[in-house]
This record gives C-alpha cells, structure tokens and sequence, in this order.
C-alpha cells in the first residue's frame, strides 16, 4: 500500500517507521532539518517496543511530490490542519482514504472543509512518542493503540483493510462502530492530562495523586462528559472512572505532547486541547469552568509562542 504520513512528527513517523518496517510504500512529509535527515540517513525509532531504522526513508516537503496516494495519515498539530488538509489535495484521488490521527474532536469536520468527507475515515490513538532530535522518534509508553471507524458509524471494508495493514506492526488495532464515542472517551483523559500537565509542568506521576490538582483532573473530566452527553454522545456511564484509571496507571514519567510543547515554548494545541470544551459547552449550554480557568491561565504563554 502506498502510504503518505502528513505530519511526521513523533506521532506520525513512529507509525509511519513501523508500516515502512513491514513493507508499506511510505512517504513521510517533513521539512527543515528533520526532512534532511530523513533524506540523508532515514528514520531511527528509539522505542520500549524495541529500536529499528527505515533507511532509506522516502520523504518530501511538498505532499504533491508524492503523487496520488491509497492512504493517507494525517498527524500534523491541530494549529496546522487547515494549511495541511490543502497541501494534500493534489494526492487524494477517487479511492484514497485519509485517516486523522489528531487530537481534539473536530480534527475530520475541519479536514473535511477541503478533503471530501467521503475520502475521510474516524481515527484515535493513544501514544506517547516525540521526536528526540532531526530524524530521531523516541516512542515512550507501553500503551500504543489506534481505534479507526467510519464517521457515520459501522465497520467498512476498508476500516477492515487499514486494521488488518496494521496488525503486523504489533500495536494495538482496532475497529469501531461509533468512532465519535471513542474520539469523546479518548477526549476526556487527554484534555485533562494535557491541561494539567501544562499548568504544573511536572510528570504525570508528580501531580496526579495531589488530592487539590485530582480534583480539578475530575472536574475536567466531568465537564467534558457533561458536554459530550449534552451533544448526544452515548459515553461509557463510568468514562471518568475509567480514565482517571488509565491516569494511574500510566507511567509516571509520561507528559502529554501538549505539555511538552509549553516547556519548549513552541505554539500548542491549546484551542483544541482546552478551549473546544468551553466552546462546545457553550454551544450545548453547558457550563465549563474548570476549562475556561486553564485556558485563562494558559493562553498568555500560548500568545507568547505564536509572537516569538
């Protein structure tokens, strides 16, 4: 299968690396020094899973370089959709198939803007991966699971197609008949830990268990499920539980990309991460606090980065 991944960042390349390990044409999208790199001497993938190299790894800065294409995944930073859901209209021909692996729970409505929504497939990961340095992915949690489903609910050939291309690569793959349930489960852990962890800069391990700061990762979880419900999402009655669980148990070292990115001073997923819940909530008429307190706290660093 000829696969281009949009966005080759810690995230897209590591499951990119793995496709191109089993024998998947991939064509990573990157630029600057990363892309140099890539060109000059591969990918090198530093995982607990075990480390491998692709080389050499194809790669290109203008995805129409690419030609037309069966898959696309689609990784880059939310911030980035509406420039990258462009650039990869020249590759989408009449069966290509793109799969967001993004996070937040807008990311198909807004590449549907430019992609035809019939191109467009429901995905959600759970990762933690980054890149290390140019051409190096360091991939840190035992978790590494994609969760794929058409928007509008079912199982389809080709959802069964991309699960079974990605069985070899050893993660966990699944399909799904309500992708929006999953994209909302994953929503309320990962808004959570990435808020959190962006206001205390600390591992997860070091602030998860401070009774003050856990009351505020449930309250968050709890007004995401609120919103979602208002929405008509059917959520698992016990999401919270599960997802203050899967918080726990989490190795203690792990941040969320989002965090990551506010300690190196770079521009975040803010507005997807955080301020999405208050926007839907309002929408809803649901109210969100706790939301709009962190992106209160959280946006004069964000205005900053996107200045520098």
């Amino acid at each position: 299968m000829k696969i281009m991944v949009m966005g080759s960042g810690g995230v897209g390349a590591y499951y990119g690396g793995l496709l191109a390990k089993q024998g998947n044409d991939v064509i990573f999208v990157a630029r600057g020094a990363h892309l140099q790199v890539l060109r000059e001497k591969g990918l090198q993938v530093k995982s607990i899973h075990g480390d491998f190299d692709i080389v050499p790894a194809k790669a290109v800065e203008n995805p129409a370089d690419a030609g037309i294409v069966d898959l696309i995944l689609f990784c880059v930073k939310t911030y980035n959709t509406d420039d990258a859901a462009k650039a990869i209209q020249p590759v989408v021909g009449p069966q290509t198939v793109v799969v967001s692996l993004q996070n937040g729970i807008d990311a198909a409505e807004r590449l549907g803007k430019y992609v035809s929504v019939e191109h467009i497939l429901g995905g959600v990961t759970y990762i933690s991966s980054a890149i290390e340095a140019p051409g190096v992915v360091k991939q840190m949690s035992q978790f590494r699971r994609i969760v794929v489903g058409e928007l509008g609910g079912g199982v389809s050939p080709r959802v069964e197609k991309i699960v079974e291309m990605f069985r070899p690569t050893g993660i966990t793959i699944e399909a799904t008949e309500d992708i929006q349930k999953i994209l909302w489960t994953k929503y309320v852990f990962i808004s959570s830990a990435s808020g959190l962890g962006s206001l205390t800069r600390l591992p997860m391990g070091e602030y998860r268990a401070v009774p003050e700061t856990r009351a505020m990762i449930l309250g968050l979880m709890k007004e995401v499920e609120s919103v979602a419900q208002a929405l008509g999402i059917a959520l698992d009655p016990d999401v919270v539980e599960k997802s203050i669980k899967f918080m726990d148990d989490a190795a203690p070292h792990i941040k969320a990309s989002m965090q990551l990115d506010v300690e190196m001073g770079r521009k975040t997923e803010l507005e997807a991460m955080i301020s999405a819940i208050g926007h839907k909530g309002r929408e809803a008429g649901v109210p969100t606090p706790i939301a709009d307190f962190i992106y209160a706290a959280l946006l004069p660093i964000e205005l900053k980065a996107r200045a520098s």
